[in-house]
């Protein structure tokens, strides 16, 4: 079999088989949607990068955008808490430990990346946006293998 695959390589141009993804580029529009809705990252990573960018038109104030981290049950607290954060916090509670990883928020035309360890992280993970009341629908799990 691992000589069909290298053989199609050669003759056809295909890709070589995958690594671990370590680099993640995900797209955010006007509407409430990730481009993707799972991320699966290896732990021998050591760091795993995230890159959004929006698609859209709207300006960060109107349909701004983030990509949030934490732990699946920690999602619905975060985001509330978040909306009294207010926009120049990203709606996000500056020094909450739950948040893993974020970004700042972007609006249309933009983007913007956040690096972070996986080395210690474990358990259900999802990613979300902290916008008010975007959690509801822009979400995804992030998983590690």
């Amino acid at each position: 079999m691992l000589k069909r695959v290298l053989a199609a390589v050669l003759i056809f141009g295909a890709a070589p088989l995958a690594m671990a993804d370590c680099e993640f580029t995900i797209e955010v529009g006007d509407g409430l949607e990730f481009s993707v809705t799972e991320m699966t990252a290896e732990k021998s990573c050591g760091k795993v990068k995230v890159t959004i960018t929006h698609t859209g038109t709207l300006p960060a104030q109107g349909m701004g955008h983030n990509w949030v981290l934490s732990a699946a049950a920690d999602v619905d607290a975060i985001a509330m808490d978040g909306i009294g954060a207010g926009f120049d916090n990203n709606y996000l509670k500056p020094g909450d430990e739950r948040i893993l990883a974020s970004t700042k928020l972007v609006g249309g035309g933009e983007s913007t990346s956040v690096e972070f360890s996986v080395a210690d992280l474990s358990g259900d993970l999802m990613f979300f946006c902290s916008f008010p009341g975007h959690s509801a629908l822009m979400k995804g799990t992030f998983k590690l293998v």
